[in-house]
């Protein structure tokens, strides 16, 4: 089964909420995610998920720590998924290939269909807070 590797940015705000975009393509249209993306050869998994964060929203961002890797089986490819708590640190966010975006609150982050792999990650935020999901 082919393996992809990637990184996800958990964002949140000061008043504890975190980023989410929802999927404009592909077999997983219409559900959300962690924005991310790929990692290309050479590049740390901090490097790539900065790289990623400004290429799909124009957004510098403050990688804090990781607080989960995940490893799924979708039906085509097996998932290797670096999540990381991260802060705004310039820019406004701005969509470049996701639908829509939201702000979620911890209670609700269930309001939406979530990719199988990050809600692993999800359930994980719900059950603490953002600052202790290690």
């Amino acid at each position: 089964m082919k393996q992809i590797e990637v990184v996800a940015a958990i964002i949140h705000d000061a008043e504890g909420r975190i980023f989410a975009t929802q999927r404009g393509y592909g077999e997983w249209k219409d559900y959300w995610e962690f924005p991310g993306g790929k990692m290309e050869p050479e590049e740390t998994t901090e490097e790539a998920l900065m790289r990623e964060i400004w290429e799909e929203l124009e957004t510098r961002i403050k990688v804090e720590r990781l607080v989960q890797t995940v490893e799924w089986d979708y039906p085509a490819f097996h998932l290797i998924m670096h999540c990381y708590l991260c802060h705004v640190e310039s820019g406004h966010l701005e969509l470049k290939e996701h639908e829509v975006a939201k702000w979620l609150y911890k209670d609700e982050l269930e309001n939406v269909d979530w990719l199988p792999a990050d809600e692993t990650v999800v359930k994980r935020l719900r059950e603490g807070s953002i600052k202790d999901s290690e």
